[in-house]
């Protein structure tokens, strides 16, 4: 069938065929290089990549192990309140071993404990009345102004709001779950709408105490950032973090590129930048100090890979500069300085080292372009050597993502993003979230800005 397929086509035809054939078989040739390349290599692991701890495997346990028992927390007891809300005397009436009749004279004692409850909680309903009639002066009808603490319109207060936020957004509950919980909770018909709806006018004093937030952080000496995706209205977003000593500032935008950073500083230029080596994170500080977590997970891959040379003293050079970290605050700054120099001439000897393994003449090339990211810490207590914080900052919106899904709306993201930038300022602050949501929504600024 073939060959008569053959003898039908020109001479022509033929060579485009032929042609065809030796492209496909090129590129198929690259492939099968790329797939034997890949076979060489380990597998990318939390432990030496970026990838998240959900994602690793656990190595399988050899049959018949015994399990180790984590050992107990050491309990404590629960001390008596200072100011209780009631008190209840309770008297013996008989003796326990003789059947005695005891009176109250025959007490001499008191043991005390406190027992803690919460009474059933249900939403109050206050019907407002506003009276109405005509001026008997001159005519004109009115009718009685609207409580300031009962607005009309929608008809729930601003507790039940606060609480509504702070379920939506610290405790990632889903839209028909939290339908569910104001019913079981607080004997409360709502319908998911209606909640929508709630939530959306309480957008207003979050977006103006989130702008508040952005210039407290926008002022300071050091930003650490990070980014992670986030789903809105079935589109692929990114959520941003900023944060600083005093503040926190969450924004979800369309984009990871660096303008988004830009449009953040709004020409602000802070002494250091703290983030991963992501391009989009580059350039905004005066100098910019890289992720050692990330860096060190680096050098351990060129390890897995074979890298003998270069990987296992860099790695090395890496963990002595975070336990220096961990003890910087005990040592002066001339000590300081004498380590960092230390530092800097051990990597310059480690780079002139030639890796065997192209995963460590990667790794190589890459700490010789961010050879003046990774010690700037050192010399300044106020720097962190890693970005932990930011992704412990955007960990929980993680998790709500993968509870909730995605946003349905983009007033929905920005106000979540807002409530995050409250929440997690007032932590750094000592401050509860829920008081923090109730003191947003009465329009009390959490910070000045600077």
């Amino acid at each position: 069938m073939i060959s008569e397929t053959l003898d039908s086509l020109s001479k022509k035809e033929l060579i485009g065929l032929v042609l065809a054939q030796v492209e496909q078989i090129a590129a198929l040739q690259s492939r099968v290089a790329e797939l034997e390349a890949k076979l060489g290599k380990p597998p990318k692991t939390p432990d030496n990549s970026s990838l998240p701890p959900s994602q690793g495997q656990k190595a399988n346990r050899p049959e018949g192990a015994n399990k180790q028992r984590r050992k107990g927390r050491k309990g404590t007891t629960r001390g008596l309140a200072e100011n209780p809300d009631h008190t209840r005397d309770v008297y013996a009436d008989k003796c326990g071993s003789c059947n005695h009749e005891l009176t109250r004279q025959d007490h001499s004692g008191v043991h005390a404990y406190d027992h803690i409850d919460i009474p059933p909680v249900k939403a109050e309903t206050t019907r407002v009345n506003q009276h109405k009639g005509r001026c008997p002066c001159c005519g004109a009808a009115f009718r009685a102004n609207a409580p300031p603490d009962m607005p009309p319109g929608s008809p729930f207060g601003p507790n039940i709001i606060a609480i509504a936020l702070y379920l939506r957004a610290r405790q990632m509950v889903s839209y028909n779950r939290l339908v569910e919980m104001m019913k079981a909770l607080f004997g409360l018909d709502i319908c998911e709408g209606a909640i929508a709806n709630m939530l959306e006018r309480a957008a207003a004093p979050f977006a103006a105490e989130g702008a508040n937030i952005e210039a407290v952080v926008r002022g300071a000496s050091v930003i650490a950032s990070d980014e992670t995706s986030a789903r809105v209205m079935g589109h692929t977003c990114w959520q941003w973090v900023f944060s600083c000593e005093t503040a926190v500032s969450h924004r979800i935008a369309g984009t990871r590129a660096k303008a988004v950073v830009e449009d953040f500083l709004g020409g602000a230029r802070p002494q250091v930048w703290v983030s991963d080596r992501y391009g989009g994170q580059m350039g905004h500080g005066k100098t910019h100090q890289a992720c050692l977590a990330h860096i060190l997970r680096d050098a351990q891959y060129a390890i897995d890979c074979g890298d003998k040379i270069f990987a296992p003293g860099f790695k090395f050079l890496i963990k002595r500069a975070l336990a220096i970290s961990r003890r910087r605050h005990k040592l002066k700054d001339g000590t300081l300085e004498n380590h960092k120099r230390d530092l800097k001439e051990r990597l310059a000897r480690l780079l002139r080292l030639e890796p065997s393994v192209d995963a460590g003449c990667k790794l190589r090339r890459a700490m010789g372009k961010a050879r003046d990211m990774l010690f700037v810490f050192v010399t300044r207590r106020d720097v962190p050597p890693t970005n932990n914080i930011s992704e412990r900052l955007l960990r929980m919106s993680v998790i709500f993502r993968k509870v909730t899904g995605c946003f349905r709306s983009e007033w929905g993201a920005g106000l979540y993003a807002d409530i995050l930038s409250v929440m997690a300022t007032a932590a750094i602050h000592h401050q509860n979230a829920l008081d923090a949501i109730r003191a947003c929504l009465k329009g009390k600024p959490m910070l000045q800005t600077i």
